[in-house]
């Protein structure tokens, strides 16, 4: 199981390369930003330039804010610069930061993403083997590339190609599609292995593909300290955040499994209200421990590794709070070893 760390955006780029350079020696397998206050794109040269042996990704950039052929140019400029370590994950995000934040079109979401993907292949495929682009799809349609906009050759090949998922339409785009599948922080054991992985299952199979060519990444929401006062804060803060998710309609699934999705409901309304303190109370135990791993620094490692060794490739940690770098030193050389 590889262990994947990552440089979040909140901070901007203050200490990114030295983070950057600090977690490469320490070891992680791969380096991951996401998209939030800042472009990751701005982000992902610096992180290059920092490293040398390291994967770098994107978790995620969203696609739909994009077409095909942006994707295409930013993504290859990376694996240029990176000299071949780059993954290009993508989301979709959801219909109200597409609609009204971004002001781009959404429809069909899980269609619209295959033909995002495929058309972003086609670019690479004319770029790297002199083939005429004519890509022609529903949604997309480019059919244009000319010299003065031909990037050449790339020494490195395509990027890889990641997708984040929830829902089953999404999942099995991924596998029909990708090289990798990015687990989302909501999710459980159980949904992932009674709904996601048959669903990647049924897209590798949609093109003949088979499940050993899609690398499964998980990154997971740990709860845990060196106190009783750090445990609980963790807690508290971990509830708030799986509540935060678990107002999402697009996000019920996950609930329906467990049968918690009349919580999705409640938890939707409060958000609407702007009670975000209190919905962290409809997070019992029982759900918290169904989507964290709940233990002290020692116990996280076996625990990761009895949930997910068999079904997940790498994982990374998700605890949307503070904590000392020991703690999180002591999962990371627990997975390594």
């Amino acid at each position: 199981m590889k262990v994947d760390g990552g440089f979040g955006t909140s901070s901007g780029f203050e200490g990114l390369m030295e983070s950057c350079r600090e977690q490469e020696e320490l070891g992680y397998d791969g380096l991951w930003v996401p998209e939030t206050s800042h472009d990751a794109f701005t982000m992902l040269p610096l992180m290059a330039h920092a490293t040398e042996t390291v994967e770098l990704g994107t978790s995620i950039v969203v696609g739909f804010a994009r077409n095909p052929m942006s994707l295409a140019y930013s993504a290859n400029d990376i694996q240029l610069l990176s000299g071949g370590r780059f993954i290009l994950g993508l989301g979709s995000q959801i219909r109200p930061h597409i609609t009204r934040r971004f002001s781009m079109e959404w429809s069909k979401p899980a269609a619209r993403m295959r033909e995002m993907i495929l058309a972003t292949k086609a670019i690479w495929n004319s770029w790297n083997t002199g083939e005429k682009l004519d890509f022609r799809g529903d949604f997309y349609q480019h059919t244009l590339m000319t010299p003065f906009f031909h990037p050449g050759v790339n020494p490195y090949g395509a990027p890889r190609v990641a997708l984040a998922g929830v829902g089953p339409l999404m999942t099995e785009v991924a596998g029909e599609t990708c090289d990798m599948f990015l687990c989302h922080g909501f999710t459980t054991e159980k949904y992932l292995r009674e709904e996601t992985i048959p669903a990647l299952e049924r897209g590798a199979a949609r093109a003949d593909r088979s499940m050993d060519e899609i690398t499964i990444s998980g990154p997971s929401f740990i709860v845990t300290g060196n106190t009783e006062e750090e445990m609980d804060k963790a807690k508290q803060a971990t509830k708030q955040q799986v509540a935060f998710y678990g107002s999402t309609p697009a996000y019920r699934p996950v609930l329906d499994c467990h049968g918690w999705g009349e919580m999705q409901t409640e938890l939707n309304s409060m958000s609407k209200e702007g009670r975000w303190t209190e919905m962290g109370e409809l997070v019992d135990d029982d759900i918290l421990d169904a989507f964290a791993v709940v233990a002290e620094p020692e116990a996280v490692a076996a625990e990761l590794k009895r949930r997910f060794d068999d079904v997940v490739d790498r994982v990374s940690f998700y605890a949307p709070y503070s904590g000392d770098r020991s703690r999180w030193q002591t999962i990371f050389n627990d997975l390594k070893s």
